[in-house]
């Protein structure tokens, strides 16, 4: 299996260009509350400068929480300014990308062959009692 760094990368990517990307903590939480089922894969990105924001750790932890009630996939990264590099222009957008949804990919597209391999990592991980795996991101 390629490295789950690669894998996120490649779904990240995949997902913008279908714009199945949701980026921000309060409007992932908006989609989580009004279609849960439509949430394929969360992302929670931080770095030294966050790692100490009380607020931002309790948002993380409802949000870790509702993932958990719904299946829906979750991993860590902490190297925010390679993730903002990987989400490209739609991050730009938006100030606060600590917190980005995948989306499930409509009915007649094909499924995300690296969507599944995160899923898998994440499903391994959990096996391991490793709730949310932290990822590290590829250099460019």
């Amino acid at each position: 299996m390629q490295s789950p760094g690669k894998s996120l990368t490649e779904a990240l990517v995949s997902a913008h260009t279908e714009d199945r990307l949701t980026i921000g903590v309060y409007e992932s939480a908006k989609i989580m509350n009004e279609d849960p089922d439509s949430v394929s894969f969360c992302v929670l990105a931080t770095d030294e400068e966050y790692e100490r924001d009380i607020a931002l750790q309790i948002h993380f932890t409802l949000i870790q929480a509702f993932c958990f009630d719904n299946d829906i996939s979750i991993v860590r990264v902490n190297d925010m300014q390679r993730f903002v590099e990987i989400l490209g222009d739609k991050a730009e957008d938006h100030e606060d990308a600590h917190c980005v949804l995948i989306t499930n990919p409509n009915e007649d597209s094909w499924k995300d062959p690296a969507l599944e391999k995160l899923h898998l990592f994440c499903e391994e991980s959990r096996s391991l009692n490793d709730w949310v795996p932290e990822i590290t991101l590829p250099e460019r």
